[in-house]
């Protein structure tokens, strides 16, 4: 691994994905502090001061300290996590979205481009209801936080969030085009990487202080390790199904008669089902929180984090979007109908349905125990740590989004540094029946 973090400067290519990316992900954190016109950050800062165990910190957390600042990034990229849910359960209903799905290239342009039409929509809504809840909204000292309240203050921050969420769109999607590594999931890792030093100072001065027990330090970075190497240990995790392939004679070459496994990852949809449970468990949590209506604040109670209510909600999402995901993005049939088309079979399993209802057998079974494990991870480390009144930047989801995403931008680096030793190996080289 230490050879090919030194060889990356030495590829042009991907020199410059990893130098956009970096340079996207300075101008996203550069945009989290820009200020909303119109709020009086000395009361926000105070208003959050008091509010740093709630939902309130939660949200703060995934837009990366851009709520407490109420920046022109406030909103962050959940919007278009929301809207990308909503086109997916569309599409599991509407044939029209589930033909286009199967169109290829064209057909997924035309989803994102409905997606993103959805994020507009979401990120005004939302930005119109947290503007209007800012309203309501004082520093303990008294100072209101929003400087001129009225229908021109939401309308301008319900414009100003939008426009930031739509420049967060467009920055992942060009990470993911023209960088390393997925855009969205990027965006979401920087925001908690940043907010992790002043955590880990906050939590040093809880003990300076004597608010929190050396023991109880102790064990939180214990656990910590612990859910580390636990993570780092399931998402490698793979089951193979072995794959033989028929011997086929075209002319004077055979081909095929090799044995290979088709790799079935234990947690399939990687970390987007706690992103997108999160996500779905902001929206109402937030409309509670800045509502003025006094039953709701019943309903807020069992919506904020570390209360029993809200992670059996959270782990019935989990659950909910670890299957939903994974039946999205890996369909048994077409594998198998795959690997008849190219002569394939799995050994003592008939072609054909046999082997689509096979995989999706064992699909499912890791399915469960993926599941499993992302709710353990989600929402047991929560518990414990809510119970000693720590952030929630030490969370099991935090640590679970930040380590799957740091997996899979190294995967695919290594993907790069692979394919170009590849091409260093064949560049200048004479095939063997081929005509010069």
């Amino acid at each position: 691994m230490l050879d090919n973090v030194v060889n990356i400067p030495k590829i042009p290519e991907l020199r410059k994905r990893l130098l956009l990316t970096v340079f996207i992900l300075t101008l996203y954190r550069l945009g989290v502090a820009i200020p909303t016109p119109g709020v009086n950050a000395h009361a926000l800062a105070a208003f959050f001061s008091q509010h740093t165990g709630t939902l309130f910190g939660l949200f703060n957390l995934f837009t990366g300290g851009a709520f407490e600042h109420f920046s022109i990034l406030t909103l962050g990229i959940m919007p278009y996590i929301s809207a990308a849910i909503i086109i997916d359960l569309l599409t599991a209903v509407f044939p029209y979205l589930e033909k286009l799905k199967k169109e290829g290239e064209l057909g997924r342009k035309k989803i994102v481009q409905y997606t993103r039409y959805g994020t507009v929509l979401i990120s005004l809504v939302q930005g119109f209801v947290i503007s209007y809840g800012l309203e309501s909204m004082h520093a303990p000292s008294g100072a209101s936080v929003v400087i001129n309240p009225g229908f021109s203050f939401r309308l301008m921050s319900a414009i100003t969030l939008m426009t930031g969420t739509v420049l967060l769109m467009w920055l992942g999607e060009e990470i993911t085009e023209r960088g390393i590594g997925n855009g969205i999931s990027l965006i979401i890792y920087a925001g908690i990487v940043a907010r992790m030093p002043s955590a880990i100072f906050n939590t040093f001065r809880l003990v300076k202080s004597g608010e929190m027990n050396v023991l109880v330090l102790l064990f939180i970075i214990i656990l910590m390790l612990v859910v580390v190497a636990f993570i780092i240990f399931v998402e490698l995790g793979q089951r193979k199904i072995p794959v033989q392939y028929a011997q086929r004679v075209v002319g004077r070459r055979v081909y095929g008669g090799q044995e290979t496994y088709l790799p079935l990852k234990v947690n399939t949809s990687g970390v987007i089902p706690p992103i997108f449970a999160s996500s779905l468990l902001m929206v109402p949590a937030t409309i509670t929180s800045m509502a003025k209506v006094s039953w709701l604040g019943y309903l807020r109670t069992y919506l904020t984090p570390g209360n029993y209510m809200y992670d059996i909600f959270y782990a019935v999402l989990i659950i909910f979007f670890t299957f939903f995901y994974t039946a999205v993005t890996f369909n048994p049939v077409d594998v198998a109908d795959n690997l008849k088309k190219y002569g394939g079979y799995v050994p003592g399993i008939r072609p054909g349905k046999s082997t689509s209802d096979y995989i999706d057998k064992i699909l499912t079974r890791i399915t469960v125990g993926g599941a499993i494990y992302l709710t353990a991870v989600c929402v047991l480390p929560t518990i414990l740590i809510s119970k000693f009144n720590v952030p929630f930047y030490f969370g099991g989801t935090s640590l679970l989004i930040v380590i799957g995403v740091a997996l899979d931008t190294i995967s695919q680096i290594e993907s790069q540094l692979i394919m170009r030793n590849y091409e260093g190996l064949m560049k200048n080289v004479k095939m063997k029946g081929r005509r010069w």
